[in-house]
């Protein structure tokens, strides 16, 4: 009889060590999914260079909001009975341009203004011309002759005007505005050409409103800071210039050399 305490006593470490056995991975696997959670929940952290990108990726988008309402424009006028619309109908559709066009002016940063030329250093005086001593038994001291008179500061150079560099070039945000208004104003031409009835008005205006949505495109890849295309065989795209160029300014000319005194 003495043995069944015993044997009840290994029963019941057995049952222990099962029991710590089934509830320890549970317990663990409990603590790593808290620890997952808690790592989710964390704030998270911006890519490195997101606002340089997030503009970029705005300039497409303004690309895209402005192709997507022309080239609606132009297809119901390539699919329409000789090119007309009715006025209701094409002005419904230049308006949705117009707005789109809109948006993106409205958005659009001004361009830097030029910095101003530096100020031309005055030029130095002349040095006064020492008197001579009278000589003793002498003839008198001829007068000295005049002084020469200084030359003309050379007048500065124009400066260029705000958004352009000393060739005339217009800086990107100007470029891109020119882009969107020569648009606009083929869109408008277009719009007259589909409603007056003449057959031969409207491809001209066609073509115009294309080229001009090139010009838009163009001048948002160049001058959008986007980065060079990488497809093998493509031409390499002309770099915008520089809005912070400026003519150099003249320097100073020489003064002349003061006369030497005759007889002394």
């Amino acid at each position: 009889m003495r043995g069944l305490p015993a044997r009840r006593i290994a029963s019941s470490v057995l049952c222990a060590t099962v029991l710590i056995g089934i509830a320890g991975p549970a317990a663990v696997a409990a603590d790593n999914d808290s620890a997952r959670k808690h790592v989710h929940a964390a704030p998270g952290v911006p890519v490195p260079g997101a606002d340089g990108l997030l503009a970029q990726v705005k300039g497409l988008g303004d690309v895209g909001s402005v192709l997507t309402p022309v080239t609606d424009l132009l297809n119901q006028v390539l699919k329409a009975d000789n090119g007309q619309l009715s006025a209701d109908q094409a002005q419904k559709l230049v308006d949705t341009v117009n707005e789109a066009v809109a948006k993106i002016t409205a958005a659009a940063p001004a361009a830097p203004a030029v910095p101003a030329a530096p100020a031309v250093p005055a030029a130095p005086a002349v040095p006064a011309v020492p008197a001579v001593p009278a000589t003793p038994a002498l003839p008198a001291t001829p007068a000295l002759p005049a002084t020469p008179a200084l030359p003309a500061t050379p007048a500065l150079p124009a400066l260029p005007k705000s958004g352009d560099d000393s060739k005339g070039r217009k800086a990107p945000a100007d470029l891109a505005g020119d882009a969107l208004a020569s648009l606009q104003k083929a869109v408008a031409g277009l719009l007259a050409a589909v409603t007056s009835g003449d057959v031969g008005a409207v491809v001209p205006a066609v073509t115009g409103v294309v080229t001009g949505l090139v010009n838009v495109v163009a001048a948002t890849l160049l001058g959008g800071g986007l980065p060079a295309p990488s497809l093998a065989g493509l031409p390499a795209l002309p770099a915008l210039p520089s809005t912070s160029s400026l003519p150099a300014v003249p320097a100073t000319p020489a003064l002349p050399a003061v006369p030497a005194v005759p007889g002394v």
